[in-house]
């Protein structure tokens, strides 16, 4: 019998020894054991990281849906699969079966075959945090279709970017959102996106706000009346073990955004493995996890990591603000949750708000916490676990990327001794080594380097859709045979974790990766800017914020400063999305360069920080004398 839910430390250490010296052997019989196969492997793992390629149980075939879905309706039919809870805490909230998601999901696949969708193509999922997100994602699963969901606080233009990336045949969405106290334009959005996607033939629309909205005579549908007239009943796709599953999107440093590509087994029993053992889940618990399903944390472990477990996963449409900052809390209490995963930024926003909103209500069905998106600083840290936890309920400080697919490095609750700041020990089968700058793997405990992982894990993203030399160039290119991370991070004297942050130009703010050079290239289009670079400085809610330093165009009249700000802003909501607005712009009459033209970030980092007691060596500079100008009227 292998050991799918570790209870001690002892026994993580033997499961993890046996993960790393067999592993073919441990993950065939995770996967024999835990999941529903069409046909077994003949295979396990193949692999060639200077290739890259990475194959998991080749040969094998399955419908990922079957073992989310029609594998429980046996013994937990009746079970709430979707705990939906709405933003506006006065509208009760949704329980979805197992039977009923069964019937939803067959609906909606049965829809997207009439619509012409078949396996392969792919769908974008543009939708706020309601049921029918969820349902559209297993609905592609179904019928084999590759879903990309877009988080749906991106722009237009950022949205059309990443469907012609993928040439997308549909695009599913709503009317609106609500998010707080406001409601958004959804639709609107995605209108102005497909005057540039030719690729889309279809848009499907969900009713949430029952707002006036312009449908396209042709191409636009009502999602409701088509499910209506749909059967129940839809036989599963038969799957191959690395057919694609879905894409999506992650900031790049450079260039446009990354759609990492993940299969269909590995990312499964992965997902599925972590979800059970990361938060010591029990048959009739309550697990919330806050985040979007726009996101990979919610793709992971809010649908198939949950489902596949036949757990009650809570799906949140709000905000932890509204009504009040005690909103999170009053769910806690309303659906006595059992494991609540959410990022540090809510965290910090939260403990600023004091105690008082949280003593109003009982969190002791709490056992299990979670932290995601960034390192969690240590006041948040004790904040989290003395106020939420109230010091019974470790927290799990989850480390892990879009393109790893699942948790890699995290504490097993009630199993490894935590450590605030510490992700702590690499997940059962991640074999992780910490690099100089030489490339070299550094040995021993105490010590600092790169994050590189060197051994396959079966829910790696396999490629970049459509430029797999990309995907080689960014993970496989900088360590020979290993997958760099990006990240750097210290190893402590008894071999615990702690990420220390990313070393290339992705800042995370709020928990999204952000990257550099595509906000540059926004604040550059105002006809008034010359020259842009923009570097993070740590943000005591936010974790880190933007810092723009920003070259006018000399154009012989002085602008107001202040309206320059705000339509630089605007700039970047319109190509990106709100997230990436600068918390600070500085205008300067130049930015720190070398002489063959590079932006010195290292030393506009510095300044942003307030730390310019060591700048270096800035002599070798090509205009050294602009530093001090900058130092001087920094923000």
């Amino acid at each position: 019998m292998s050991n799918y839910h570790i209870k001690h430390l002892e026994e993580y250490y033997q499961v993890y020894r046996k993960s790393v010296r067999e592993p073919e052997n441990f993950w065939e019989e995770i996967a024999e054991e835990h999941f529903m196969w069409r046909k077994k492997w003949d295979n396990v793992l193949s692999w060639d990281f200077s290739k890259p390629e990475v194959t998991w149980f080749e040969g094998a075939q399955l419908n990922i849906t079957e073992n989310c879905i029609d594998r429980h309706l046996a013994t937990r039919g009746n079970k709430t699969a979707i705990l939906f809870e709405p933003n506006n805490p006065n509208e009760a909230a949704l329980h979805i079966s197992y039977n009923q998601l069964y019937e939803r999901v067959n609906k909606f696949a049965n829809v997207l075959k009439a619509q012409g969708i078949t396996k392969g193509d792919r769908v974008c999922i543009y939708l706020p945090m309601i049921p029918e997100l969820a349902v559209s994602v297993l609905a592609c699963a179904r019928i084999g279709a590759i879903h990309s969901v877009v988080f749906a606080g991106f722009s237009s233009t950022a949205l059309a970017t990443r469907i012609n990336d993928s040439d997308c045949k549909m695009v599913i969405t709503s009317d609106g959102s609500y998010r707080g106290a406001k409601t958004i334009n959804l639709k609107g959005i995605v209108d102005d996106a497909l005057k540039d996607c030719p690729c889309v033939k279809t848009v499907l629309v969900a009713k949430r706000i029952e707002s006036d909205i312009n449908m396209e005579a042709g191409r636009d549908q009502w999602l409701q009346p088509l499910l209506d007239e749909a059967l129940p009943v839809c036989a599963p796709e038969i799957m191959n073990a690395e057919d694609p599953l879905f894409i999506l999107y992650t900031s790049g440093s450079t260039g446009k955004p990354k759609g990492m590509v993940h299969s269909t087994a590995g990312y499964m029993v992965y997902a599925a493995y972590t979800f059970k053992n990361v938060f010591q889940y029990r048959e009739n618990d309550v697990y919330w996890c806050t985040a979007d399903i726009g996101w990979i944390t919610g793709h992971s472990y809010i649908v198939y990591g949950p489902l596949a477990n036949g757990a009650t996963t809570v799906m949140f449409e709000g905000v932890p603000s509204y009504p009040d900052f005690g909103r999170f809390w009053e769910i806690v209490e309303k659906h006595k949750v059992n494991q609540f995963y959410t990022a540090p930024t809510a965290i910090r926003a939260l403990a600023k708000q004091g105690t008082e909103l949280v003593e109003k209500y009982n969190l002791s069905s709490l056992k299990t916490l979670g932290s995601v998106g960034e390192p969690i600083n240590e006041e948040a840290w004790h904040w989290y676990n003395d106020n939420i936890g109230k010091k019974k309920s470790p927290i799990v400080d989850t480390w892990w990327q879009t393109e790893t697919g699942g948790i890699m490095i995290t504490p097993i609750p009630f199993v490894t001794p935590t450590k605030p700041t510490y992700a702590t020990l690499p997940f059962i089968g991640i074999q992780p080594a910490l690099m100089d700058e030489n490339g070299n793997e550094i040995k021993g405990n105490q010590v600092d380097g790169r994050l590189c992982i060197k051994f396959p894990w079966p829910s790696m993203a396999r490629t970049i859709w459509g430029n797999h030399q990309r995907y080689k160039d960014t993970y496989f290119s900088a360590f020979e045979n290993k997958y760099f991370t990006g990240d750097g991070a210290l190893r402590d004297e008894v071999g615990y974790y702690r990420i220390t942050g990313r070393v290339d130009d992705v800042i995370i703010v709020s928990g999204h990766n952000l990257g550099t050079a595509p906000i540059e290239d926004a604040v550059n289009e105002h006809p008034a800017v010359a020259e842009s670079a923009i570097v993070g400085y740590p943000h005591d809610v936010k974790g880190n914020a933007l810092y723009g330093y920003v070259i006018l165009k000399d154009t012989g009249e002085s602008r107001d400063q202040n309206n320059l700000r705000n339509e630089i802003n605007q700039i970047i909501t319109e190509h990106i999305g709100p997230i990436a607005k600068l918390d600070k712009i500085q205008f300067t009459s130049g930015l720190p360069k070398t002489r063959s033209g590079k932006i010195m970030r290292r030393i506009l980092r510095k300044i942003a920080h307030k730390d310019t007691s060591n700048l270096g060596d800035t002599s070798t500079l090509l205009n050294p004398e602009v530093v001090q100008d900058i130092i001087d009227n920094a923000l």
